[in-house]
């Protein structure tokens, strides 16, 4: 198999963008790598991260899942993503570890609105979501709501109010979860006398 050939088919086994690392298993040398891009056969996305150079750019979900694989959606991203805000972010909020390197998240391509996490929360109403055909990580719905509470200077007070009453409204909520999550993230006490104000009218 010709050398673009084995590249081609790397990228593809990886959705798209492929790391220095996945070539090099494929008995791909990194010089090989090199001289694919200047030939413009391959696009380096960033450093060590490699796409097809006739693909469409990759989109911004493609990216997020390849270059930041930690990252949870959370707040803004979250809050358009259940249909709380009508408001699409210019910026990607994604949850992180308080351990990660820093170096990881400078990705020029994608911006970014960074929240660092604890540990023992970080995991916390994880699940995923469909994010335009990619499948990325997300908070929960009351975990988002919970953590609107948390980070309540970082937002904008029409989009916290609109997001809590499309809560609210929302027949598949879980007050019980919300009530656990807020405990743990010790917003409990605005968080439940607000909804309840919502809620009972």
């Amino acid at each position: 198999m010709d050398l673009r050939a084995a590249a081609r088919d790397v990228i593809e086994s990886k959705g798209g963008i492929a790391k220095s690392a996945d070539f090099v298993a494929a008995g791909i040398r990194a010089v090989d790598v090199v001289s694919l891009c200047n030939a413009g056969y391959l696009d380096r996305v960033r450093h060590g991260y490699y796409q097809m150079a006739e693909q469409n750019e990759a989109t911004e979900e493609q990216m997020l899942a390849t270059l930041i694989p930690q990252g949870i959606v959370c707040v803004e991203s979250a809050l358009f993503h259940y249909g709380y805000s009508d408001f699409a972010p210019r910026k990607w909020s994604v949850a992180v570890p308080r351990t990660i390197s820093r170096t990881k998240l400078d990705v020029d391509a994608l911006p970014l609105q960074t929240y660092f996490v604890q540990q023992d929360l970080y995991e916390l109403g994880k699940t995923t979501g469909n994010f335009h055909g990619t499948t990325l990580p997300v908070y929960d719905k009351e975990r988002t709501i919970c953590d609107c509470f948390k980070y309540r200077s970082r937002l904008d007070t029409e989009l916290f109010s609109k997001a809590l009453n499309a809560y609210a409204n929302d027949p598949q909520k879980n007050l019980n979860h919300l009530s656990i999550y807020a405990k743990k993230l010790r917003v409990y006490k605005k968080a439940i006398e607000l909804m309840e104000v919502l809620l009972n009218g």
